[in-house]
């Protein structure tokens, strides 16, 4: 089939690769052109596990194409694919700007039958004004607007389009409903459902879905606050219920918080639509509360450590992507840390596998960055640990006592057991544990 996909950030390079990779031609578009042309050489311009083996074969195999120019993109295509942002606005809701603008543009080159697709998470109705927008220049006869949101973890991204546990289609046409059959049949092979329903139920399930999992986050954050007042221990408490099969195991780690490109944009996002259809959603705004006041929890551990003032303390901090194995920065615990830091008068250094550059855009010149994970932590008063990359849960703890000023760790993720640090002389703390 031949597929058009328009933007090519996270999910329209993935969406776009791994189409290839399953025979398709696929043509991106975006207007960036730097990037355009990056692609063009073969590099590919976020990491994502398993993603560069597949983009070069499919590059090389000639079924994976870039491009600025959105006449060319639409010049075969039976299948377009929105994946654009929709960041939020002042209020917290999501901005469909690009979403519309592109739907317009393309609208212009139709010429023959083609099926739309919202890939982008979008507030529910989004299907009905793009066909709006789409109608103004082109007959509905050629074309259908479908949903079809991602469900794509970073990180595994790859496995996850190829090996879904489920995809979901929201159609309410025949027609658009056997192209998408046809579309997505090799990827449902082991019996994995191909889920139709309506548009809006499409749109809504990928929110219910963000929301779901950030809730079952900050639920277990307060549970981790609690138990440290309590002197339980949030781990036994966590194999304690993740063993009923009502509950499950998934998304009950206490931590520092959520972040990435989807959670908090979208709990902000459905809470706004509630707001605006006049209901009063009071758990989303307590899990968006939580999230925000969870981030400040090491900060307070430390300042207590060093009785109130961090001014002049060197502070190694370990991890700055939102979560292992992406280099995505966006709304990572580790930025509110870092603010906080600093105001308390602290020099930060920071190691990140990946995320280093892309916090370099947020942090150009407060912070220092270190070439490895021990020379962030030489002549430092504390360490804080923030993102759980393989690479830091076992690290060497005699060469970190050789380095570090300070035998101090703060845990934010709790890799580590308090029996071992004691062991290696550490003073150490981490989240809902005595």
């Amino acid at each position: 089939m031949h597929i058009t996909v328009i933007g090519t950030g996270y999910v329209g390079l993935v969406t776009g690769t791994c189409f290839a990779e399953t025979g398709n031609s696929v043509t991106c578009v975006d207007i960036d052109a730097q990037k355009v042309q990056s692609l063009r050489d073969k590099k590919v311009t976020i990491y994502e596990p398993g993603l560069e083996l597949i983009f070069l074969r499919n590059i090389e195999e000639g079924r994976l194409k870039f491009t600025t120019d959105l006449a060319e993109g639409m010049r075969e295509a039976q299948i377009v694919f929105l994946a654009l942002p929709t960041p939020p606005g002042e209020d917290g809701s999501a901005d469909l700007s690009y979403v519309l603008r592109a739907a317009e543009d393309l609208a212009q080159h139709i010429r023959a039958y083609v099926v739309i697709v919202d890939k982008s998470t979008v507030p529910v109705g989004t299907s009905e004004k793009v066909r709006e927008v789409m109608h103004k220049h082109v007959s509905s006869e050629l074309f259908d607007v479908v949903s079809n949101p991602e469900f794509l973890r970073e990180g595994v991204a790859v496995e996850d389009f190829m090996k879904p546990d489920r995809v979901v289609v929201g159609t309410t046409s025949d027609r658009a409903r056997k192209v998408m059959h046809k579309l997505y049949e090799p990827f449902v092979r082991q019996g994995n459902p191909i889920i139709y329903m309506d548009e809006r139920s499409a749109e809504m399930t990928k929110y219910t879905a963000n929301a779901y999992l950030a809730t079952r986050i900050s639920f277990m954050n307060e549970i981790a606050n609690l138990c440290e007042k309590l002197g339980a221990n949030v781990d036994a408490v966590r194999h304690g219920i993740g063993s009923d099969t009502r509950i499950g195991k998934r998304f009950l780690f206490p931590g520092i918080g959520y972040g990435g490109s989807c959670f908090p944009k979208d709990v902000s996002a459905l809470e706004k639509m509630a707001v605006q259809s006049g209901y009063q959603f009071k758990i989303l705004q307590a899990v968006m509360d939580v999230n925000t006041h969870q981030k400040s929890v090491l900060t307070t551990k430390l300042k207590n450590y060093f009785k109130g003032t961090l001014r002049g303390k060197c502070i190694a901090l370990w991890g700055l992507a939102f979560k292992p194995n992406t280099d995505d920065v966006r709304d990572a615990p580790a930025i509110d840390i870092i603010h906080s830091l600093l105001a308390e008068g602290a020099e930060v250094v920071a190691f990140d596998p990946q995320g280093m550059e892309n916090m370099r855009k947020i942090f150009p010149t407060q912070i220092t960055y270190a070439h490895d994970m021990y020379e962030a932590l030489t002549g430092a008063d504390a360490f804080i640990l923030a993102t759980e990359w393989n690479v830091f849960r076992s690290p060497d703890f005699v060469q970190m006592r050789a380095v570090m000023r300070g035998h101090v760790i703060f845990d934010g993720r709790n890799v580590y057991s308090h029996e071992e640090m004691k062991e290696q002389g550490f003073y150490y703390e981490s989240i809902g544990r005595p």
